[in-house]
């Protein structure tokens, strides 16, 4: 089985006993006593720290005592000596594993008193560790191998820092090729994915802090978003995987509203957020690096900025199918992996702009021929809104920062174009953000300034993290109508969740949980 492991990261005893209630209240299925955070460490502390773990409740939960070397990740320098005795303290104190550095536990001095404290617990569990907070391993299989050539009996731990995403993959095949006993993740954003999937991978150990404040490592989440927001207590072995394309990624809500969708449904499946950083080289080595790996059983993708034309490119290099639609809009917006393990490429952008938009503002498709619209940007949202108002019959002029791109869009689809720098200027009635400008974490940001805009203008912005960004906060000061992103958010992912699972999603549920997130 895999464990759900919460560090208990203190100064002192109070407040790790604090920590230990949290842990136990929020479904902690292991602790992890961080004694290299406590003041004054002493082997007496932290056997009264063991004790107060053992008669915190009727659940006897296994415990990890850890007290890192600085070295590698400690919180506070104490010397070796002293970290090894409060480590054989641990074991005599009936603390079920401890965690000692590989490197450190090389030396014959550590390694026969760690082994003699071992043979006098026969329940006690060695786990050796090796961090590289840097980058990866220079080759993770021999290091994995030289941890059991030393201690057949340990559990090897073997953590390193993602720089991208692609680097996650070589901690996945060494939990495929292996078995038994073993931890094997990353840290850091690109690592996210890699402490999510552990349940799935069967490391032996994954870890989650009790709240954002008390993480003990880059990308650690909480142990609420591990059960609620990644369903943790669902995930198998068997478990297919749907994931969101982006970079940034950490504001995307699209994992809240597909898992709630296949929670509902009871579904064995999980929706990732998966932060693919780079261009077109980096995004198809990711998908090739999935492809190739069937067993880690991913069903499809969102793709969103900005890898939209980073996904069409793809699926017509490498033989998939494309819509006919998505095509024509020159973007892709979801990928589906078929049972051939060839690529179906698709837009639901397109459908979701216009419906936004006509059902806001209460008009028909028909109504917006020869409407004046400016588009702001020339990725993959623009081009999908772009083609939709152009069959429309809308008057289209598009916008964006490099002026190459816009008229090249705007060449595409028959339309106007001009530089950003213009856009104060505009005189439209419908003005429609096609950019990231306004999105969390940077909301005080906004296209223009609010003089530009007018009673009689109608304004959409794409962006839907915040439900209403500082540019539809303005429109309405001058009694604009405004559009916001969540109507075409959820619009496009309920097409999306049918091409996922050949089912209708619930339009309800997916506002709710939206909402809910937002007001958080």
């Amino acid at each position: 089985m895999t464990y759900l492991a919460v560090p208990i990261a203190a100064q002192n005893l109070e407040r790790a006993r604090q920590q230990i209630k949290a842990a136990l209240a929020a479904g902690a299925e292991m602790l992890e006593l961080r004694t290299d955070y406590l003041e004054n460490l002493s082997v007496e502390l932290v056997k009264n720290l063991i004790a107060s773990v053992k008669s915190a409740n009727d659940r006897r939960l296994p415990v990890i005592v850890t007290c890192r070397d600085k070295q590698q990740g400690g919180a506070i320098g104490y010397r070796q000596q002293l970290r090894v005795d409060v480590l054989t303290g641990a074991l005599k104190a009936g603390g079920e594993f401890i965690d000692f550095e590989y490197d450190n536990f090389l030396s014959a001095e550590n390694q026969e008193k760690i082994k003699l404290a071992l043979s006098q617990n026969p329940k006690g569990r060695l786990i050796l560790s090796a961090h590289n907070f840097e980058t990866k391993f220079a080759d993770i299989d021999k290091l994995y191998r030289e941890i059991l050539d030393v201690c057949p009996a340990a559990i090897p731990k073997l953590v390193y820092t993602a720089n991208h995403i692609n680097d996650c993959f070589e901690a996945f095949d060494l939990l495929h090729r292996t078995s038994g006993e073993r931890i094997v993740f990353c840290m850091g954003a690109a690592g996210l994915v890699s402490r999510i999937i552990a349940k799935k991978l069967s490391c032996f150990v994954t870890f989650a802090s009790v709240d954002e404040k008390s993480a003990t490592a880059p990308g650690q989440l909480t142990i609420e978003q591990f059960k609620k927001l990644y369903r943790y207590d669902d995930i198998k072995a068997d478990t297919e995987l749907f994931g969101v394309i982006a970079d940034p990624v950490g504001h995307s809500l699209s994992p809240a509203i597909h898992n709630a969708g296949f929670a509902e449904k009871r579904m064995n499946k999980l929706y990732l957020p998966l932060l693919v950083e780079g261009r077109q080289r980096e995004f198809d080595l990711f998908l090739r690096n999935v492809l190739l790996r069937k067993w880690l059983n991913f069903g499809g993708f969102s793709v969103t900025i900005p890898h939209k034309q980073n996904a069409l490119a793809f699926a017509r290099t490498n033989q998939g199918f494309i819509e006919p639609l998505a095509g024509k809009i020159g973007a892709v917006n979801t990928l589906v992996i078929r049972a051939d393990g060839k690529l179906s490429a698709y837009n639901t952008d397109y459908a979701a702009a216009l419906d936004a938009i006509t059902s806001t503002l209460r008009i028909s498709r028909d109504d917006l021929n020869e409407l004046p619209v400016a588009v702001v940007g020339a990725g993959g949202v623009a081009r999908a809104i772009v083609a939709g108002l152009g069959d429309a019959g809308a008057k289209i002029k598009i916008y964006n920062r490099t002026v190459e791109r816009a008229e090249k869009l705007a060449a595409e689809f028959n339309c106007e174009f001009a530089p950003l720098d213009d856009l104060p200027n505009v005189e439209v009635k419908l003005l429609i953000n096609c950019t990231s400008i306004g999105m969390c974490p940077n909301v005080g940001q906004t296209l223009l300034p609010k003089e530009c805009l007018k009673k009689d203008m109608a304004v959409f912005d794409t962006v839907y993290n915040p439900a209403e960004t500082l540019l539809l906060k303005q429109a309405k000061q001058k009694r604009a109508k405004t559009i916001d992103g969540l109507s075409m958010f959820v619009n496009q992912a309920l097409a999306q969740f049918k091409l996922f699972i050949g089912q209708k999603g619930n339009t309800a549920l997916m506002r709710k949980t939206i909402l809910g997130c937002l007001s958080r």
